[in-house]
């Protein structure tokens, strides 16, 4: 898709209603953020037709404490409120995503101290629309309120409700990769839609270690608030701080910028590496759809989080013979100005869509007439040199990279497949021979067992091919919840994993490298396990029947040291309660109730009165002839 002007009904991607709401916004927005009195946490608007609506609207803060809160994190971040925000972490990696801690903190205190639940809710029943909205630091509150209600409401039921809809304007940056990851693969981005002008500082504060600029981040915070009576050209160039301020977020902004054009363009030089021991970069990142306010009037759509970045820099710049201080005036002065421009913007058929931005190049000598004059117009408007046109381009570069990892996936979907046939057909031969899948792996004794050890290894490298891109996050967002992975991940860990533990536990490898659950189980297990719990909304850890067979590996080496009994019986009681539901479920096959398994004789070895107590007795050919104890 290439850029694209739009007009009429298709502006911003929606109709006049949309037009109309976001203008409403906008104005509640700067309204809640300009209001004196701190009586309601929020402003609630009803919006009657012509689609019902609540919107709500929360004023950001003109105290810094709002902004930083702790001092271990350079840059105020930590781990999100997992209670609250359960879909906000990266599946296979098992990483929670950090947030800013104040902004989380803020949030808290307003669900706990507010209407805004209770509201919320009548809304949902009353089948309103619910738009959660905010300027400034009132934009972090809108987005958390709105990953909130998708975790809460919507997650569950997507098909009864519409989704809530989030706009902010001049809003600090939220979260970090991991944050930005996930709302893309829960399909949640779309619901999030901010406005940016492009020399509006706010939006760029968190690219700046915060610990490091509170007292100056105070004194920015003061002249932008509305009833200040020292914003004037002369009173912030007279501060210091305002120009200490200014200078430290442009060194971040580039040190950030370019670190990213780097990893995008595919550098490998290890020193790229090493660079962020010695400078410390923002973990924040952009998400949803970003629309840059230019300076004539026109509207810039970007979704590219990468692109958004570099945006966020290059748009930075103040032109040649213009003082620091006069810049700083401007920038200060734009972020008090969206609902005047933005009315005036969204009523101008001005708006280019940088959808795909494989056009933004250097040079577009085949490109067609209207696709130059487009990337002409964007680059224009934002006043982009080639450097950042180059940088841009490396990041839809990277974003594409992913799409052609998948489709190198996916060409070993088939190789996956067919190995997974034959090991089936494998497991059916052990059965007919009244031989259980696992120990006749573990014996290793025909050929037809080497020739499946040969088809374990084959799969297992393309597997380790994919949590390896996963790790490096060089896949698309999505992948992990793509239903056709999902259930090979699960088909492969029932009938492979059995056979690592075997293989494992047959070369003794827990004597030198300790139990495989603890020290040896491979990441591709464990990721198709996570993949599977979150899809099916599972609670974590659940999904561990294709390690039964390492579970009872452990006891049989706990009776083999001759441990009592007792010691272990927890564990042996935990197993046999697992083990029956795996069973009913159909989850474990029945070769393991073989008389000659290594499990049925480990548990024949048990003492009679557990055995007759059994939850699995009944399972267990010939219980009445087991031996005494």
């Amino acid at each position: 898709m290439k850029p694209r002007k739009t007009s009429g009904e298709e502006r911003m991607g929606m109709g006049k209603e949309e037009r109309v709401l976001i203008e409403l916004c906008c104005s509640l927005s700067m309204r809640a953020h300009s209001s004196s009195s701190s009586a309601s946490p929020f402003l609630l608007h009803s919006l009657p037709h012509p689609s019902p609506a609540s919107i709500f609207a929360f004023p950001g803060s003109w105290s810094a404490e709002d902004w930083i809160s702790g001092d271990r994190a350079s840059f105020g971040e930590t781990e999100v409120d997992s209670s609250l925000f359960p879909s906000l972490r990266s599946v296979g990696n098992d990483v929670a995503a950090l947030v800013n801690m104040a902004f989380l903190r803020s949030f808290q205190r307003l669900l706990a101290t507010s209407r805004l639940q209770s509201e919320v809710h009548r809304a949902i029943v009353e089948k309103k629309r619910i738009v959660f909205t905010g300027h400034s630091s009132g934009g972090a509150i809108a987005i958390l309120a709105t990953i909130w209600l998708l975790e809460q409401c919507f997650k569950f039921d997507n098909s009864s409700h519409v989704s809530p809809f989030c706009v902010t304007f001049g809003s600090p940056l939220v979260g970090d990769n991991v944050f930005h990851h996930a709302l893309k693969r829960e399909n949640w981005s779309h619901c999030f839609l901010h406005f940016v002008m492009t020399l509006d500082i706010v939006p760029r504060i968190l690219l700046t270690p915060l610990s490091s600029i509170k007292e100056e981040l105070q004194a920015i915070l003061h002249f932008l608030c509305p009833r200040s009576l020292y914003f004037s050209l002369e009173s912030i160039g007279n501060s210091q701080l305002v120009s200490f301020f200014y200078s430290t977020v442009l060194k971040s902004a580039l040190s950030i910028s370019s670190y990213r054009a780097c990893l995008c363009m595919g550098c490998t030089n290890p020193s790229l590496g090493a660079l962020t021991a010695f400078i410390k970069l923002t973990p924040y990142r952009p998400f949803g759809t970003y629309v840059f306010c230019t300076n004539n009037g026109r509207l810039v759509h970007v979704k590219n989080s990468d692109a958004i970045l570099q945006l966020f820099f290059y748009c930075l710049q103040w032109v040649p013979g213009q003082t620091l201080s006069d810049f700083a005036h401007k920038s200060l002065n734009e972020h008090l100005q969206y609902e005047l421009k933005l009315k005036q913007y969204l009523n101008m058929e001005n708006v280019v869509h940088l959808d795909c931005l494989e056009a933004l190049q250097l040079s577009l000598n085949n490109g067609d007439d209207d696709q130059m004059q487009v990337v002409g117009t964007a680059s224009d408007d934002l006043e982009l040199s080639n450097e950042a046109m180059l940088c841009l381009h490396a990041a839809e570069e990277w974003e594409k990279q992913k799409h052609r990892n998948q489709v190198k996936i996916d060409a070993n979907y088939h190789k996956i497949h067919e190995a997974l046939k034959f090991l089936e057909n494998y497991r059916a031969t052990c059965e007919i021979r009244e031989l259980s899948y696992y120990d006749t792996f573990k014996c290793q004794t025909d050929v037809e067992d080497f020739n499946a050890n040969v088809r374990r290894l084959e799969v297992a490298g393309l597997w380790d091919e994919i949590v390896e891109m996963l790790r490096r996050y060089e896949l698309p967002d999505g992948f992990e919840c793509q239903k056709e992975w999902v259930d090979l991940g699960t088909r492969y860990r029932h009938l492979v994993e059995p056979l690592d533990i075997a293989n494992y536990y047959r070369h003794s490898k827990n004597e030198d490298t300790g139990s495989y659950l603890v020290k040896g189980r491979p990441k591709r297990y464990i990721y198709a396990q996570r993949w599977l719990e979150h899809v099916q909304k599972m609670t974590a850890g659940s999904s561990l029947e294709s390690c039964f067979w390492a579970m009872v590996e452990e006891l049989c080496v706990n009776s083999c040291n001759n441990k009592p009994f007792e010691e272990a019986r927890e564990r042996i009681l935990e197993l046999e309660n697992k083990a029956l539901g795996w069973f009913t479920s159909g989850k474990l096959g029945t070769d393991v109730l073989l008389g000659n398994s290594t499990f049925v004789r480990w548990w024949k070895t048990l003492p009679k009165q557990h055995r007759l107590e059994s939850c699995i007795a009944t399972f267990i050919d010939g219980d009445e002839n087991l031996p005494m104890r």
